[in-house]
């Protein structure tokens, strides 16, 4: 294992994200974190779903839930192919996903799932350090890096590396409504690795970027479209929108590029919006909307950070 991944918080560390134990597959509740370490507890691959769409873990961590409740319907006899439609269905942008299950599928051959895990695994780790590479030639010494919800393994490992090669920066991390992963997940993780880090609230970036705070825009994507545009979550077209503006460059991370034809945008539930957690914020009269995902132009991004390069 590459020392740098050592580095990772334990939220991104494989057992951070989830674990098989005793039949049973154990997710870390982000929505719990940073004041308590909990896991809710699956038994079949339809809990899994559950639970990644009940976002127990969200950004990169759907895809090594769905790889693990595939190892746990291998071990206890469920149809494989209705499991991994379940679980692709969970988070309907998440191609990812949707792909690396189907090709799990198709390598079967005498292989057991949870093989094929360790395979696939070690695969997206590799692509993530080599993405890390170019991100962290891209981080300027005395950095201002803003970034938009929870960027996830390539982007935190990118300024791991920055910072082994002596930079100095801080990242800026808005709170990310309605969820806010931004706050209990981000900055509670870069601070959990020594990066210095500020929160803000979601309204802020752009007065930052007034200030000459910001130098660098990075988030992760859900999707690289064939035709240069960038899905990510909401809230990321108007950074990039005021990045332009100001001059900064906007560069997301990728893993692969996705076709236009296989765009499905989520739309969750405004419920989801009228409260933080438990809390209440307006009335139940009050309608409330959450589209999941932005859309954001290639003419707002600088350069598309994948394991082969920076793709302009």
């Amino acid at each position: 294992m590459d020392k740098l991944l050592g580095k990772l918080p334990f939220l991104l560390t494989h057992d951070g994200i989830c674990r098989l134990e005793d039949g049973k597959l154990y997710i870390l509740d982000r929505r719990k974190l940073p004041f308590s370490r909990e896991y809710v507890m699956c038994e079949t691959p339809e809990e899994a779903a559950k639970a990644i769409k009940d976002m127990v873990t969200q950004g990169g961590g759907p895809l090594e839930v769905a790889l693990t409740a595939m190892v746990l319907a291998d071990q206890k006899g469920f149809d494989l192919v209705k499991s991994a439609q379940v679980l692709a269905s969970s988070r309907p942008t998440n191609r990812t996903m949707k792909k690396t299950l189907q090709a799990m599928l198709e390598r079967r051959n005498g292989k057991s799932m949870e093989n094929l895990r360790g395979e696939f695994l070690a695969y997206y780790d590799d692509c993530y350090l080599r993405m890390s590479v170019h991100g962290a030639s891209l981080i300027p010494d005395g950095a201002g890096i803003l970034t938009t919800c929870f960027p996830e393994h390539s982007f935190m490992l990118s300024l791991l590396r920055a910072k082994e090669q002596g930079k100095d920066f801080c990242v800026y991390v808005p709170e990310t409504r309605p969820y806010l992963q931004g706050a209990h997940l981000t900055a509670p993780a870069l601070a959990e690795v020594g990066i210095k880090c500020r929160l803000v609230t979601d309204a802020m970036p752009a007065h930052y970027m007034a200030c000459g705070d910001i130098d660098l825009y990075m988030t992760a994507s859900d999707l690289f479209l064939s035709d240069g545009r960038i899905v990510n979550k909401t809230g990321t077209l108007e950074n990039a929108i005021a990045a332009s503006y100001y001059g900064i460059d906007y560069y997301p991370f990728s893993l692969h590029r996705t076709d236009v034809s296989e765009l499905e945008l989520e739309y969750r539930s405004g419920d989801e919006v009228r409260r933080i957690g438990s809390q209440k914020i307006t009335s139940d009269e009050i309608e409330c909307l959450y589209p999941a995902f932005d859309i954001v132009p290639s003419s707002l991004v600088k350069g598309v950070i994948t394991p082969e390069g920076v793709v302009s």
